[in-house]
Order: structure tokens, then C-alpha cells, then sequence
């Protein structure tokens, strides 16, 4: 990789990672709110409920298995889609450590804690898919899935997130009327968060891990000649 471009990666970096963090912080809130969460954070929490690892373990383990579930299908993770896996489960279980965050004693708090998560979760989705260092692990799968089934993104979406939705029910996970206000509201709460930073996701591309190394070679080349 020249100079150039490690410079540029550099740089994005404290961006990825403060988007990181307010994902972090933001389903965390949306959890102690209880009053239900998003499908996958079902599937989370509901594996926690029958095993020693803690949420963020669990999320961090399910969003390696669906990078190697996704390479076959033709999604190579980029360096954010392997910062994504590994650092938001990390930071989640960093954040609940310090009980900065706690659940509510009333049902008012409850609801102003959970639509501040939604809002805070949106805004670092925009912070770290703005980067162009690669989508999440469970984004990844989804595009994978639809490319290879010929399936609309609204379609292959949904029947991802039910299949999280009902496996996490089964295993105990927190479904509620939280969940259907997440569902509702995330969507539009991001493309918000999109449009306040004239973000446009559809134009950026997400560089994977083929990409920078396809930029050393390159390089390399050229140097030689």
C-alpha cells in the first residue's frame, strides 16, 4: 500500500470507529430499555440466556460466522467489516461495564431511552458505512444472499431478520413492542442521518479487503518497472 492510500485509511479511522461506538452505544440503550429489540439483538440476547458469554461475545462470534458464511457467496469483508466484528461487541460490553446506562423505572423512560438508541445507532451507521471501508458482517450476507438467489433486498431482508427474530424468540430473547417500534423507525431514522450528512450509500463503495491489496500489488508493480 503507498504512502498515499495508508494515509487515507488513517485517517478514516477515528471516523469508523467513533461510528462504531455509537452503535455500540446506541443498541445498548435500545437493550436496556427493555422493552424489546431489534431482531438480531434478539438472536443476542437470546443465545446469552443459555450460555456464559456475555452480549457483546455473542455478537462478536455471530458476525465471524456470517463473514465465513458470506465469502462463498462471493462477499469479501473489508477492513471496517472486520473492525465491525470484532470492536462493537467489544465496546458494548465495555459501555454496560461502567452501568452508564440503565434501565428506567417508568414506561416513559423506557421509551425516550429506546428512540435515543434508535437515533444514536443511526447516526453511527452513517459515521462508519460513510468510511467505504466495508459494510457489517449481517449487511454482507444480505447482499450476498441476494445476488445469488436473484431476491430483492426487501425480501432477503426480511427473511433474514425473521429467521433471527423467531430463533431468538424460541431461545428466550427480549421480543416486545419495542421490537416493532425499532422496525418501524430505524430505517427512516437513518436515512436522516444520511441525508443531515449528505451521505448517498448507494454511490459509495464499500472497499473490501481484495481491493487493498489489489492497491499493494499495483504498486508494487510499478515500482519495479
Amino acid at each position: 500500500m503507498n504512502t498515499k492510500e495508508l494515509y487515507k485509511l488513517i485517517k478514516k479511522l477515528p471516523r469508523l470507529f467513533f461510528g462504531f461506538f455509537l452503535c455500540s452505544l446506541g443498541i445498548l440503550m435500545t437493550l436496556k430499555a427493555d422493552m424489546g429489540v431489534a431482531p438480531w439483538d434478539i438472536f443476542h440476547k437470546g443465545i446469552t440466556l443459555h450460555t456464559s458469554l456475555t452480549f457483546g461475545e455473542v455478537t462478536q462470534i455471530t458476525g465471524l460466522a456470517i463473514i465465513i458464511l458470506s465469502i462463498p457467496l462471493g462477499i469479501i469483508p473489508g477492513i471496517g467489516t472486520i473492525f465491525n466484528m470484532y470492536f462493537i461487541g467489544l465496546m458494548i460490553d465495555f459501555i454496560d461495564k461502567t452501568k452508564i446506562i440503565f434501565t428506567p423505572s417508568n414506561i416513559f423512560g423506557k421509551l425516550l431511552l429506546l428512540l435515543l438508541g434508535i437515533c444514536i445507532l443511526s447516526e453511527g451507521l452513517y459515521f462508519y458505512l460513510s468510511c467505504g471501508l466495508g459494510a457489517g458482517p449481517r449487511d454482507g450476507l444480505m447482499l450476498g444472499l441476494m445476488h445469488k438467489f436473484n431476491i430483492s433486498v426487501s425480501k432477503i431482508k426480511t427473511i433474514i431478520e425473521l429467521s433471527a427474530l423467531v430463533i431468538g424468540t424460541l431461545l428466550g430473547g427480549p421480543l416486545g413492542f419495542g421490537t416493532v417500534i425499532v422496525a418501524l423507525t430505524i430505517g427512516h431514522t437513518t436515512q436522516i442521518a444520511f441525508n443531515i450528512g449528505k451521505f448517498d450509500a448507494k454511490k459509495t463503495r464499500q472497499n473490501n479487503l481484495k481491493d487493498q491489496f489489489n492497491s499493494l500489488f499495483k504498486y508494487k508493480k510499478v515500482n519495479q518497472d
